[in-house]
């Protein structure tokens, strides 16, 4: 007997060109600062018309990764996907973005889904229905927010590195950022941090610090270790002038050390510059702040890592 197979399609209207839709959709990169269930993902093959990625995701509230493999038709403005290795309770899932040009520069954005549950379990079809119905409205809403902005996508949405040379192995720079429970006690600019770990490698953490005005922000980050290589982070609830944020600590041994790379990606909220950073700023001047501000503590936090790594192997 054939699995039973559930199809939904959720659609929406939007005040954008279809192409630039397509554009925000096709490229995965910018899905974790721009869709909220996205947390990381991780290319495994990448081309023109096809290309073939892991996801985490938060899926009713429960961290969940997949691969999937996409086809990619830029003319015909429609992108098809096909989960490779899915994960219980589902047995299969695919589907289609479609993005079809209205009168006015408005665009149709149809989302397609069809799926199978392990087993074929009604409970589990049910859940995956509930998923699927949960976070596709959210995702497409997320799309326009982005896409209706008075402003270029790449003025709003983009990424930043900064490379630091440590002393010490890769490994100790990792279990510094890795037990960010000790931050309170290792890094001047973190009050407190609250961390669970209920499944290896998967971290929830809350986390208060101090800006260099002296006030308090607090943050709530999914992070995902990949020992001892790198840790990557999404933060559930961005700062105000953000619409997302997410960030990655790479960790490489080398001869003269190790080099740990700190990265951002964020999504600015073009309504909230003025109100965070006063009257006249504009959005040039909320990503210089951010490049800064950002920059600032992920420096300040690897420096406290090479003391903490140089004081477990001092030089003979």
């Amino acid at each position: 007997m054939s699995a039973a197979r559930r199809r939904t399609e959720h659609s929406l209207v939007v005040a954008a060109p279809a192409e630039s839709l397509y554009g925000l959709v096709a490229d995965v990169t910018r899905w974790p600062v721009i869709f909220a269930p996205s947390l990381h993902v991780e290319h495994l093959e990448r081309g023109a018309r096809e290309e073939r990625f892991r996801l985490w995701a938060l899926v009713n509230g429960e961290v969940k990764s997949w691969t999937s493999r996409r086809e990619l038709d830029g003319a015909g403005l429609r992108i098809t996907f096909r989960q490779e290795r899915s994960q219980a309770p589902v047995a299969s899932m695919g589907g289609a973005w479609r993005f079809t040009g209205l009168p006015g520069g408005r665009t149709e954005v149809v989302l397609e889904h069809d799926f199978t549950a392990v087993d074929d379990d009604a409970g589990s079809l049910d859940w995956i229905t509930r998923a699927v119905d949960r976070n596709s409205p959210v995702e497409l809403a997320a799309l326009a927010r982005i896409a209706e902005q008075d402003h270029p996508v790449d003025d709003l949405v983009f990424s930043f590195s900064d490379v630091v040379r440590l002393p010490g192995a890769a490994a100790d720079a990792y279990g510094f950022v890795h037990r960010s429970d000790a931050w309170p006690d290792r890094l001047p600019h973190v009050r407190r941090v609250e961390l669970r770990e209920d499944e290896p490698g998967v971290q929830h953490m809350v986390m208060d610090t101090v800006t260099g005005d002296g006030s308090a922000h607090t943050t709530e980050s999914v992070r995902l270790c990949f020992e001892p290589s790198s840790i990557v982070y999404k933060q559930l609830v961005p700062p105000k002038l953000l619409f997302g944020h997410s960030g990655s600590w790479a960790f490489e041994d080398t001869a003269d050390g190790v080099v740990v790379t700190a990265r951002h990606t964020v999504a600015i909220d073009p309504a909230a510059v003025p109100e965070v950073l006063g009257e006249g700023r504009t959005v040039a001047d909320a990503a210089a702040y951010l490049r800064e501000a950002l920059g600032r503590n992920s420096r300040a936090t690897l420096s406290h890592a090479g003391a903490h790594a140089e004081a477990r192997h001092p030089s003979s």
